[in-house]
């Protein structure tokens, strides 16, 4: 008895219409093809493929790799991949590369793959949607998809960050001066009544309440920034190592200088 591995035969093509039907609207029950992904791909099998994917209606050619190009640098514009695109050609063959900084995948004509890291990972099931005709790409962006490292800001949270920061100074400010305010009444600087003067640990341990509330806040709103602060300068060295300030390619990618862009 030969072996076969569970899920990885073909569907029969003497197999009856009803059958193929009946696995089609599994397949449809099953997967959101509106939102198919990696985990999508890797848990369907050979045959639920092969009735979701008519084989003879997919697009190939320059065709898929417009439709691959524009898709991925929607993507890429609304940073839901990073990657920088290009087209080339190599032995004649037009092409299409998207790299980053860890990993690369090159789209060949007939719809085929091949890289590694998660540009791997983000680039397959983008290969398999453009290549159904029923599948609507988005519109190609305009402009650069991956900012220039020097264009990065720190974050965009600065007005909350302010407001915080705001908060936190007036809470220490308002515990120093109820603690001040209760030294002047112990050390009888400043003339009060005898219920006031028995009131007066309640004014310093309010203030001290104030004065670490106002420190905790400050503290957070110092950490915030320094975090948006590495997370920027962390993405300014991707941008920087996937060659998008210098243009050039990483290492790795198994493109050479003489196969220039289309």
């Amino acid at each position: 008895m030969a072996d076969s591995d569970s899920g990885t035969e073909g569907v029969d093509d003497d197999a009856p219409e009803k059958s193929r039907e009946e696995l089609r609207r599994e397949v449809d029950d099953k997967y959101d093809f509106e939102n198919f992904g990696p985990e999508d791909m890797a848990e369907m099998s050979l045959e639920e493929w092969e009735v979701a994917f008519d084989p003879d209606s997919w697009i190939t050619g320059t065709e898929l790799l417009d439709r691959v190009e524009a898709d991925l640098k929607h993507r890429i514009a609304i940073r839901e991949v990073f990657a920088v695109v290009e087209r080339i050609t190599r032995d004649g063959e037009p092409q299409l590369a998207a790299y980053s900084d860890e990993g690369y995948a090159i789209v060949y004509p007939d719809g085929s793959v091949e890289g590694r890291g998660t540009v791997l990972r983000d680039v397959k099931p983008t290969v398999a949607l453009a290549s159904m005709d029923e599948y609507e790409v988005p519109e190609m962006p305009e402009g650069g998809q991956l900012p220039q490292p020097d264009e990065v800001t720190e974050g965009s949270g600065e007005l909350g960050n302010k407001l915080m920061q705001t908060i936190g100074a007036i809470h220490v400010l308002g515990g120093i001066g109820m603690i001040i305010a209760w030294l002047l009444i112990v050390l009888g600087v400043v003339g009060v009544a005898d219920s006031v003067r028995d009131g007066a640990p309640l004014l310093a341990l309010v203030g001290g309440a104030f004065f670490v509330f106002g420190l905790f806040v400050l503290l957070i709103v110092a950490n915030a920034r320094l975090s948006d602060r590495f997370r920027s300068e962390e993405y300014r060295n991707r941008l920087r190592s996937a060659g998008v300030e210098s243009g050039m390619r990483p290492d790795f990618l198994p493109v050479d200088e003489k196969d220039q862009d289309d």
